[in-house]
């Protein structure tokens, strides 16, 4: 049996009903994914995000930056968050939303327009803060869900809701679960 793990850009287009009907000030952790090293994923159901580590597990701290002077992480790309019904639409299978390679996926309005950077949300114990850092498709993105894909994360409508994700840092360090609320504060 042949599996289609890509969509065409016509068959994204028309999901983007069902990602705008996400909700806009409180909605739901669906997915926590650590990335223990390059290219790994962890589906984690409780995590513990902290102030000066992310996700604790994430390999985040020692992945260099093409944004900071000396290579280092990031401290606004500490965490990476994506719209769950996005990721599904993308991935085409479910199981597949991991290879993205965010750490959060959330039923939730990520508009730039819904969560201005300074935005902060509260995912169970923990509180972050959607910072002003693009977060875009590249090669990988590419690579797993096809060029359309990519052309479509990253086109206009695209940016305009995130459909890519949003970067944030921990403001507040906690411990979150699958399934925790994630509500706009």
């Amino acid at each position: 049996m042949n599996v289609t793990t890509h969509r065409g850009l016509t068959e994204l287009e028309a999901g983007l009903d069902q990602v705008r009907q996400s909700p806009r000030d409180a909605g739901t952790l669906e997915l926590i994914v650590g990335r223990p090293a390059e290219d790994e994923r962890t589906v984690l159901a409780e995590a513990q995000l902290d102030v000066e580590e992310g996700l604790v597990g994430d390999n985040w701290a020692t992945r260099p930056s093409s944004k900071t002077s000396d290579g280092a992480a990031h401290p606004d790309m500490q965490l990476n968050i994506m719209n769950a019904r996005a990721a599904t639409l993308v991935a085409v299978d479910p199981a597949r939303r991991p290879l993205a390679g965010d750490q959060l996926y959330v039923d939730l309005d990520l508009s730039e327009a819904n969560l201005p950077p300074g935005t902060q949300l509260a995912l169970g114990e923990a509180v972050v803060e959607i910072t002003a850092i693009p977060h875009r498709g590249c090669t990988k993105f590419k690579d797993r869900f096809g060029a359309e894909a990519l052309k479509f994360v990253n086109s206009e409508i695209g940016c305009q809701l995130n459909l890519r994700g949003v970067n944030a840092k921990v403001i507040r360090s906690g411990t979150i679960r699958q399934g925790d609320a994630v509500r706009r504060i």
